[in-house]
């Protein structure tokens, strides 16, 4: 499991999409919407190079930054430790806290029984496929 701070979600976002980025793009780009400096921006590379998030390739004058884990992939692992540190595991604690703060539009209601109802059918079908 990769553990990005709340800075190298910035990195990785840029870098997912849009790769590959050297050094010097990420520099501008971030100089721009953070005040980061180079030497930041490098540690930040260095550290996520030592984490195995990004790698880089010789790209002649600068190396080129690429991304090594999917944005899926790290949303859902960013997703479950959160799930595990805050609510124990589970999910109904997570909805119930957020249902009570009304934190929820109609729209993302609509969503949310959409994606029940998906998960529904596709439990009711691996069940069924264990009993065959």
């Amino acid at each position: 499991m990769i553990k990005l701070s709340e800075a190298e979600w910035k990195v990785m976002t840029l870098l997912w999409q849009e790769a590959p980025q050297t050094m010097m793009q990420l520099t501008n780009h971030f100089k721009e919407t953070t005040g980061w400096s180079k030497h930041t921006v490098m540690t930040f590379l260095r550290r996520m190079e030592e984490k195995k998030a990004i790698h880089h390739e010789d790209g002649g004058r600068a190396k080129l930054y690429y991304p090594d884990i999917g944005k899926d992939e790290a949303v859902r692992q960013e997703t479950e430790e959160f799930l595990e540190k805050v609510f124990d595991g589970r999910m109904d604690l997570m909805l119930n806290t957020m249902v009570e703060k009304r934190a929820f539009s109609r729209e993302e209601i609509t969503e949310m029984y959409e994606i029940l109802r998906k998960a529904e059918m596709e439990n009711r079908n691996s069940q069924g496929e264990d009993n065959i």
